[in-house]
């Protein structure tokens, strides 16, 4: 910080009454400066990955330019029109359909794609759009190897419609090289990695398993799904993976009112044919929702920071509470991938996943007991939510296939909003007892 900087200034009186609080003093010229203390988030992020340079004056104006518009606006205005005159007969401006390409997307795409670190971005209509559109890639007889934990409409898709098609589908335990390794075969084109997973919170070495896949076949396809950690916490196309893709209806768009999806590429081949698939297939965004997603991301760096802050502090809760059987946070150090957590990423999403005590009723009682946390499907935004994968995200995994993921009726998954930390944990601990009231 710089004398010319200064935002805080305090009377000498106070220096001893805000020693003691969540701030720091410091003194140019004469002049005493209050600022906030680092000890906190320094304590929070220490071990992990050192955060993005520029991430969030990145994510404020990259794409933004007020000189793209004839009005200036600072704010990118939201470009409703379908279609776009033409000075002639093939002759545009850049723009011509509204599905081909339209303004406001192209603004989010621009954003996204330096989030990412990547050269190329495209916005679909949700995240399973952009997993369609990235499967449409392949042809018959193809294969996809799986993360075998993922979510729930990632593998109804992938078994109960792409397989229709004939890709030929098979999945396997990818925190395990050696599995992975034995489920690559002649004819696997792409490997589809979700990390951390769909909800048991397995964290996948990206790079790892990257140059694994690419060693046994450059050509195949490393695709990562990205939801859980959002660009801020983690970046795969700098682990060695090929594609990045996004629900951006959690994280990236923060506000639980918006469906869409996100690819980013830095291969220039991967980017014109999965161009042409998201114009051919026509599963794009409308530009309302691409203006509204944009305008999330100005606000990804502090809301990440903010749900890792209050996801660790209810995983601590959850962890030494006795009615909790266990806890599957990455960001703990009992979490079996805890290391790869912290060489890869640059801190935690506000995903929990634990396993009360008990049976189905004992699960079906405290989610029904919560009050500030909604039961809902879906996560990522700034409310905190609740949800029971077993009855509700993951109903379409097969039983036998739950069982083995340790998808079980007692198994409950936590999106761990921004409100204040104590209300969280009040919430968990009222509806623990209620679960449990022999045991309060």
């Amino acid at each position: 910080m710089t004398h010319g900087s200064c935002k805080w200034l305090i009377p000498l009186a106070a220096r001893t009454a805000a020693a003691h609080t969540l701030w720091s003093i410091s003194f140019y010229s004469g002049c005493c400066v209050m600022e906030p203390k680092k000890e906190d988030q320094s304590d929070l992020f220490a071990g992990y990955r050192t955060m993005f340079k520029s991430f969030a004056t990145d994510a404020i104006h990259i794409g933004q330019e007020p000189e793209q518009w004839k009005s200036m606006a600072v704010v990118p205005p939201i470009s409703l029109s379908t279609t776009f005159k033409q000075n002639g007969p093939g002759n545009h401006a850049g723009f011509e359909y509204s599905r081909s390409g339209n303004p406001t997307r192209n603004v989010l795409e621009k954003a996204v794609a330096a989030l990412d670190g990547a050269k190329y971005c495209l916005a679909l209509a949700s995240g399973l759009a952009a997993t369609v559109t990235i499967t449409h890639m392949l042809k018959a007889g193809d294969g996809i190897v799986c993360m075998d934990d993922v979510y729930g409409g990632t593998n109804r898709y992938f078994q109960k419609v792409a397989a229709q098609f004939g890709l030929k589908i098979s999945f396997a335990d990818c925190t395990k090289p050696e599995l992975l390794k034995a489920a690559l075969k002649n004819n696997t084109k792409m490997v589809w990695i979700e990390t951390p997973t769909n909800p048991t919170m397995k964290v996948v070495d990206i790079r790892a398993c990257s140059d694994l896949v690419h060693e046994h076949n450059k050509d195949i396809i490393v695709v990562v799904d990205n939801t859980f950690m959002s660009s801020y916490f983690q970046r795969p196309l700098a682990l060695g993976a090929d594609i990045c893709m996004y629900s951006a209806t959690k994280y990236m768009n923060g506000h639980s009112d918006v469906v869409m999806g996100l690819i980013s590429v830095n291969n220039e081949t991967i980017y014109d044919r999965l161009k042409f698939l998201q114009n051919a297939l026509g599963g794009v965004p409308s530009p309302f929702d691409c203006y509204l997603c944009n305008r999330g991301l100005k606000t990804l760096h502090i809301r990440m920071e903010r749900h890792f802050k209050n996801a660790m502090a209810a995983a601590r809760f959850l962890e030494a509470d006795p009615r909790v059987e266990r806890v599957i946070f990455p960001g703990l150090p009992s979490h079996p991938q805890y290391d790869v957590m912290k060489k890869q990423c640059t801190g935690c999403p506000g995903m929990i996943t634990f396993y009360i005590k008990g049976k189905l009723e004992h699960a079906t009682t405290f989610l029904s007991n919560l009050k500030m946390f909604a039961v809902a499907e879906s996560l990522g935004g700034y409310e905190s939510l609740a949800e029971h994968p077993a009855i509700m995200t993951h109903a379409s995994v097969p039983e036998n296939e739950r069982a083995v993921l340790g998808i079980s009726d007692t198994l409950i998954r936590l999106s761990v909003g921004l409100e204040n930390e104590e209300d969280v944990i009040e919430d968990l601990a009222q509806a623990l007892a209620a679960a449990h009231p022999e045991k309060k």
